[in-house]
């Protein structure tokens, strides 16, 4: 058996760590959009 197996780091679902990294980066993305377009409309 691996030694690694017997000691995991993190005990966490992946699929709960996959599901906050891509909200996170989804948050992040449309914040970014949400920016841009107040500077769109505020320069028109």
């Amino acid at each position: 058996m691996n030694e690694f197996e017997k000691d995991v780091q993190s005990k966490n679902n992946d699929v709960v760590d996959s599901i906050m990294g891509f909200g996170f980066s989804f948050v992040f993305f449309a914040l970014i959009f949400a920016i841009g377009v107040v500077i769109s409309v505020v320069g028109q």
